[in-house]
């Protein structure tokens, strides 16, 4: 076989130039077409082969390290792997937790370069005081015999015994459920499908419905709040504040304590509205509405066209209709965006850049060590 020619089963060696978005290493095949091979990382020389060839773009998977990267380490967990035999939860655990915070700061910094917001509006990533140990909730899948997490690509259920990213209250429930081992209730219907079971520390366990949304990182949670305080501050002093994708209230609970006379905060799910609800927090109007919905922000904007701040924590498709959100004729003067997916968070840059709205501050914070998954706490303000 020519070995510039890219075809599915080529083995070539490259150099790891870069990590692309999913966290996968960017290496260049002979003909000159990209590879995204997981496992490895930027400055290492391996050995690939290519598993998947597209029109653009091909897929491969690490076949040997042959010179390995000053970050790289034996992971600490018995299950992380990059093929169906291993927990694919974790795909960064082959790298020490400083270079994993290195990477993810460096790709914040030059995807937001090209929306022309500066390295100097962007602040220094926050690190997680735990790199293991620190997870509260996690999804598990069972199929009546064995019960763990789905390798790389979804489609094998990898058997986990412990889980080392997990609290201890969260790891409890696991050994919990492990011990109730083999149990019939929780084979699935079909074959090739799994029984979801969500297991969270606070919460308890959930089979085959979903337990209401928190954050994963009890302590780089009180750091976001402690953040979205320190920047609704200067912005407190009456008015009107307006909040979608509230959950159940984890930052509501910070706007009602910055001053605001009237705060409106809007989420899709019933039971998350019924527990914001029940909080009774001063000055906050609870509203049910899907805001995904084709006329999504329409009825919003004509009620309270007159807030002046917005609060936004979508979850990771971002917003569905930024131009309808920011074009409009409003009365806001500084927006507040948490995020959870870097190129949703870019795209909806570019709708508020638009609308004149300029990055007072971005702030990316390591939620999920392990992993490529960046939070991001950003203020913007109308120009």
């Amino acid at each position: 076989m020519d070995r510039t020619t890219l075809v599915r089963g080529a083995v070539f060696t490259a150099s790891v130039r870069d990590l692309g978005g999913s966290g996968h290493a960017v290496v260049e095949h002979p003909s000159g077409q990209v590879v995204f091979v997981p496992g490895a990382w930027p400055g290492e020389v391996v050995q690939v082969r290519v598993t998947e060839v597209k029109s653009r773009f091909a897929r491969g998977v690490l076949l040997a390290v042959e010179q390995p990267g000053a970050p790289r380490r034996t992971p600490p967990c018995a299950y992380h792997g990059n093929d169906a035999r291993h927990c694919g939860g974790c795909p960064w655990q082959f790298v020490a937790y400083p270079a994993q915070c290195v990477a993810k700061q460096q790709r914040v910094v030059a995807e937001l370069a090209r929306l022309g917001i500066g390295e100097d509006i962007v602040q220094p990533i926050i690190p997680s005081d735990s790199e293991l140990g620190y997870r509260n909730r996690a999804q598990l899948r069972s199929d009546g015999r064995r019960l763990g997490f789905l390798a790389e690509g979804g489609r094998e259920l990898v058997d986990v015994e412990s889980c080392p990213v997990l609290d201890a209250a969260t790891a409890a429930h696991l050994a919990e459920l492990r011990a109730a081992l083999p149990a019939k209730q929780w084979r699935p219907a079909r074959r090739g499908q799994w029984t979801r079971i969500d297991i969270d520390g606070e919460l308890g366990v959930s089979v085959n419905a979903r337990l209401p949304f928190r954050q994963g990182n009890n302590a780089q949670n009180t750091r976001m709040r402690a953040w979205l305080a320190e920047r609704l501050t200067p912005l407190a002093g009456g008015g009107k504040a307006l909040e979608l994708f509230a959950g159940s209230g984890n930052f509501t609970r910070v706007l009602a304590q910055a001053g605001f006379d009237s705060i409106v905060a809007v989420e899709a799910v019933a039971a998350a509205t019924s527990a914001l609800a029940a909080l009774g927090l001063p000055g906050v109007s609870v509203v049910q509405q899907d805001l995904y919905a084709a006329d999504a922000y329409g009825p919003l904007l004509r009620a309270h066209g007159d807030a002046r701040l917005l609060l936004l924590d979508p979850p990771r498709d971002g917003l569905q209709a930024a131009p309808a959100l920011f074009g409009a004729r409003s009365a806001l003067r500084d927006v507040l965006y948490v995020s959870c997916d870097l190129a949703t968070f870019c795209r909806d840059v570019r709708v508020m850049q638009e609308a004149g709205f300029v990055a007072e501050v971005v702030q990316p914070l390591d939620l999920f060590p392990q992993t490529p998954h960046v939070e991001l706490l950003a203020h913007f303000s109308r120009a």
